[in-house]
């Protein structure tokens, strides 16, 4: 079996240019692969396409990277939590490409399943559709979604093996899934990383096949994006 694990951050992000398209998973704050995300704002990787559901806050998550002007483009269905993210869109500094959630998931499993393209409602009417080609299906107009192409998808989960079996916890279990596997090389960063064989095969949520390098992060902050609660 080839070699999953590495030891560091720094092992696991190699390859990783300036330049190059990234998925990272992760809905705003939750589940996002905080470790990766440091070192690649350290490292000073720049000009990068970003594909995710959203750029998290200001001060953390993909935030870090808008803050450096680390990101030329961002693929994603989400701008509203991130100041600096609305800031950049709306000065013309960042490039952004606004896509229906769903259609933003689809696209991530489309690749992950080798699926070229497919046809979705969502969007039809709208500048989603412009330039796109559009089909009838049952009486109801369709546009064509194309699956995304990235050169490295960056994951977080809860648990993994030594083989890159994944286990997502609560709802981690995201854009998670459907990123892995997705891209030329899936690099998944994991709070506890276990020999091969010790996971119940019946708890995985993703099969090693999906997953080319495996590491244990360490002091992830888990932050909370809005914290509400009842009034006593």
């Amino acid at each position: 079996m080839i070699p999953k694990k590495v030891n560091t951050v720094q092992e696991a992000l190699n390859g990783i240019e300036n330049g190059m398209t990234i998925m990272f998973g992760g809905f705003g704050l939750c589940g996002i692969p905080e470790n990766c995300i440091a070192e690649l704002v350290k490292k000073e990787t720049n000009n990068l396409t970003c594909i995710s559901n959203n750029a998290g806050i200001d001060d953390f998550g993909l935030g870090l990277l808008l803050q450096k002007k680390q990101i030329k483009k961002m693929i994603s269905s989400y701008v509203g939590e991130n100041a600096e993210f609305e800031r950049q869109m709306l000065s013309g500094e960042l490039e952004v490409d606004l896509i229906p959630q769903g259609t933003l998931a689809e696209r991530c499993r489309a690749a992950q399943a080798g699926i070229p393209a497919f046809f979705t409602p969502a969007g039809f009417g709208t500048e989603v559709a412009i330039g796109k080609e559009t089909r009838e299906f049952n009486g109801k107009m369709h546009i064509m979604e194309h699956a995304f192409k990235a050169d490295f998808a960056i994951v977080k989960a809860w648990k993994g093996d030594t083989a890159g079996n994944l286990i997502f916890k609560g709802t981690a279990r995201n854009f998670n899934p459907c990123m892995c596997g997705a891209a030329k090389i899936t690099i998944a960063e994991v709070e506890e990383l276990v020999e091969a064989g010790t996971l119940d095969p019946n708890q995985v949520h993703i099969p090693g096949i999906l997953v080319q390098r495996i590491f244990q992060g360490e002091k992830y902050e888990k932050r909370i994006e809005q914290r509400t609660v009842r009034k006593k």
